[in-house]
């Protein structure tokens, strides 16, 4: 019987009895590596670590005796190979076991990173006076914002990761002036191809949003030369119906000089190989995200591992003369950093959040693992922006909720136009951290439609109803639709008053769609703190749950947080909080070392 905490499924169990049919007969060493390694797929892991798994195997009922053996029998296996193989399961020489397609997915992106990891050409004066007239003098501090344009225009790979209100997308808009200003100089200004990007549909509105912000304060001609569409990934690369593939590969590769991805941690490793191997050598990639958000839903943490979470990092002594001499910046030098040293600049100063206000500080509470202190600032009078309340019972959540509820929106249903709508809606929302249970997302959503009802301010009757929001989960590329994509189900002015799903496009309009053609989707009054990535609101509730579970971890504590603009409010018990803040999420992959070479 498997001991609680190691849960195999029947899918794991199902797969390790077919790798063991192929492999010509059962073995308690392949099957157990077979299952523990299903399990770490399902749960975010690319593949499975020997040593560590070691326990969790015996856990299991498995006979393991020490990870040389557990190697060795694997080894011997016909469905086992070498890296490089092409065998059913890989393992590499740091006793890491993957499936075929997650080793080549890491492979891949690894190898295509490193091969774009030297530096591109670029006019040094041109530079210096760019950055000179785009960034205002810090003499008595590093401008981290104009590290990154420094890294971003003489490398062509850079991520630039930092906190909300960090201002990476104002950087972005500088850095793109820049490489305007030096394809100029070189003759090809007006010719530079440039791809902004995104993963989901809705982080691809919100960085049209802040690019077309940036915009205003750029010249005129840059404005011309910036694109206003903004892809998500599976668009730019192109969707094939019913393939795992896409139609820009590494034998089409896409016909850009320059591809931006902002909230990068959002990007699984499947999707971030595809990525980079779809991109010509001489393409410049930018990243933007924040390191320390929640991973993607998928397999891997590659924003993490590309920015090695938890690492700190100097610069090569090359990189730090070139700041010196062209930016007037100050960096630590780190004797041997390798080539990904240079092109990962940490956003360092929160815009939004001053040093003095409670989202900000117990954010950072939160990301340093400080427990006792980021919950001291919770409950701190003085910090009015933040604030923790206990948990209410299931039986008495409903009434715990109902002032909450209405105060929080009322307002975009008093509204006339959906743009009026979307506005006031984008002002508050319930968080939780899993969807089933009574903390759920599935069981607040309906407390909430309940208490709009009881106070007459929503008529759910029938399919439809005026006001319903909602969250799309199945992309629909026919409908210019996908996962995580919010709208509203509104009178339609224009129709008689009939209802229809408004979005926003993107582009400052609305656009609407028939309720009835609409692909699958949920009620958003609520939604889980993994959809909420690359969203905000002004004012942000997250309910735990009354229970510890492993999903509760300071990344999305952190995450749930830094939602919020103005307020955050959580209902959880103290000593729950404190486990949560605690724990790390944890997901095996070699990425981190083959990108950093620690192995």
């Amino acid at each position: 019987m498997t001991p609680e905490g190691i849960q195999l499924n029947d899918i794991d169990r199902q797969f390790a009895a077919f790798i063991c049919r192929l492999a010509g007969g059962r073995d308690q060493h392949l099957e157990a590596a077979a299952a523990l390694l299903s399990r770490g797929v399902t749960a975010g892991d690319v593949c499975l670590d020997l040593e560590a798994a070691l326990e969790e195997g015996r856990a299991a009922g498995y006979r393991l005796e020490s990870a040389t053996t557990w190697r060795e029998r694997l080894s011997s296996s016909a469905v086992v190979g070498a890296p490089g193989d092409f065998k059913p399961l890989i393992l590499d020489r740091a006793d890491r076991l993957y499936l075929q397609r997650y080793w080549r997915y890491e492979n891949e992106l690894a190898e295509a990173i490193l091969r774009r990891g030297e530096p591109a050409p670029f006019d040094r004066e041109q530079l210096r006076q760019g950055l000179a007239r785009l960034f205002p003098p810090t003499p008595s501090e590093t401008d981290w914002q104009r590290l990154a344009a420094l890294a971003a225009v003489t490398r062509r790979f850079c991520v630039i990761s930092g906190g909300p209100g960090t201002g990476k997308t104002t950087t972005v808009v500088k850095v793109l002036s820049l490489l305007l200003e030096q394809a100029e100089k070189a003759g090809t200004g007006s010719a530079l191809r440039i791809a902004l990007a995104a993963p989901t549909g809705k982080a691809a509105a919100r960085l049209k949003e802040s690019i077309s912000g940036g915009l205003d304060k750029a010249d005129a001609g840059v404005r011309e030369l910036i694109p206003e569409d903004v892809f998500t990934l599976h668009r730019l690369l192109g969707y094939l119906k019913g393939s795992s593939g896409f139609r820009h590969n590494s034998d089409n590769p896409l016909p850009y000089d320059v591809v931006i991805v902002d909230e990068a941690s959002m990007v699984s490793l499947p999707l971030m190989a595809k990525l980079v191997c779809a991109l010509r050598q001489d393409t410049r990639l930018i990243l933007l995200g924040d390191r320390d958000q929640l991973a993607s839903v998928e397999a891997g943490a590659v924003l993490g591992d590309m920015c090695d979470t938890g690492g700190v990092h100097g610069f090569s002594a090359a990189f730090a003369q070139l700041a010196a001499d062209l930016a007037g910046d100050t960096v630590e030098v780190q004797p041997g950093i390798g080539p990904l040293g240079d092109a990962v600049v940490l956003l360092q100063k929160s815009y939004r959040f001053s040093s003095a206000g409670g989202i900000g500080r117990v954010a950072a509470l939160v990301n340093a693992g400080d427990a006792r202190g980021a919950l001291a600032a919770c409950v701190d009078p003085a910090l009015a922006d933040v604030s923790l309340s206990s948990l209410p019972s299931a039986a008495g959540l409903a009434e715990a909720l109902a002032k909450r509820i209405t105060d929080g929106y009322a307002a975009y249903l008093h509204t006339q136009t959906p743009e009026e709508a979307f506005e006031q809606f984008s002002r508050f929302r319930i968080l939780c951290a899993m969807r089933s249970g009574p903390y759920g997302v599935e069981a607040i959503n309906l407390l909430v439609r309940q208490r709009l009802a009881q106070a007459g301010l929503i008529h759910p009757h029938g399919r439809w109803y005026a006001g319903e929001p909602v969250m799309i989960t199945r992309n629909d590329y026919n409908l210019g639709l996908f996962n995580g994509d919010v709208g509203l189900i509104l009178p339609d002015a224009d129709n008689g008053g009939e209802l229809r799903a408004f979005f926003p496009s993107g582009s400052g309009g609305m656009r609407k769609v028939l309720p009835l053609r609409l692909p699958e989707y949920e009620c958003a009054f609520a939604m889980t703190v993994h959809k909420s990535q690359g969203s905000e609101f002004e004012k942000v509730l997250l309910v735990l749950p009354d229970r510890d579970i492993p999903v509760l971890t300071r990344e999305l504590i952190y995450t749930a947080i830094t939602r919020a603009k103005k307020s955050v409010e959580l209902l959880t018990e103290q000593s729950l909080f404190a486990t949560a803040v605690e724990r790390r999420v944890t997901r095996r992959s070699g990425l981190r070392d083959r990108l950093w070479g620690t192995n």
